[in-house]
């Protein structure tokens, strides 16, 4: 294996998703235009590129989008037998005002006009390529040092309204980017004992699907 084969494999293994190591310190004008375009250069379903990148740094924003988010927490802890939300709440789920700043990835299912290449018989495979995009900018982000952290406790429509989001451009994403203090070597999931990784024996079948025991687990 060459070494930039195994710094590949490295920056896959270390990726996280950080929520408490956010130091707050600004990032680099360069280091976070090359993350950009890294996300940039993802694979796109006949070149539409159906991704856009809202960086979100002003504070009041960000304190909006917490609130938001905090309640939406609420809501799933709730929902949750009391064994499970005691494990829950130990679990933090972003961290919107400590990173550095948010980036909301979004989704132009119109990009590209009415005929995109390889999108006819499966819709989403525009969604998929923006997708694509997040996971590069991830994995940029984990070899340049930094954290990022994705944020899912929240309603499309709010965000939208929030950022002024055209009707038509789906929010996908607010990913929280920045500095750390570190990666953690464990995910928070599995350290915090709410799920653990599924062995990849698991996932894997041979010419058609083979029914596991981990299938309804």
């Amino acid at each position: 294996m060459s070494a930039l084969t195994a710094d590949l494999y490295d920056v896959i293994e270390r990726r996280r998703d950080v929520r408490a190591e956010f130091t707050g310190a600004p990032v680099a004008d360069d280091v976070l235009h090359r993350v950009l375009a890294a996300a940039h250069r993802a694979p796109s379903v006949g070149m539409s590129q159906p991704w856009d990148f809202v960086l979100v740094r002003d504070s009041g924003l960000r304190r909006t989008f917490r609130d938001h988010v905090a309640a939406e927490r609420d809501g799933f802890a709730a929902s949750l037998p009391p064994e499970r939300r005691a494990t829950f709440d130990r679990i933090k789920v972003e961290g919107i005002c400590e990173s550095s700043l948010g980036v909301v990835v979004t989704h132009s299912q119109a990009r590209g006009g009415p005929h995109v290449l390889g999108r006819h018989a499966i819709s989403d495979a525009g969604l998929y390529s923006t997708v694509l995009a997040i996971q590069n900018l991830w994995l940029a982000a984990t070899a340049e040092g930094l954290g990022l952290g994705w944020v899912s406790f929240y309603r499309e429509d709010f965000l939208r309204e929030l950022l002024g989001i055209p009707a038509g451009v789906r929010p996908v994403a607010w990913l929280c980017l920045g500095t750390v203090s570190h990666l953690e070597t464990v995910p928070d999931l599995e350290r915090h004992g709410w799920r653990s990784r599924r062995p990849l024996a698991d996932a894997i079948h041979e010419n058609t699907w083979q029914t596991k025991e981990t299938d309804h687990a």
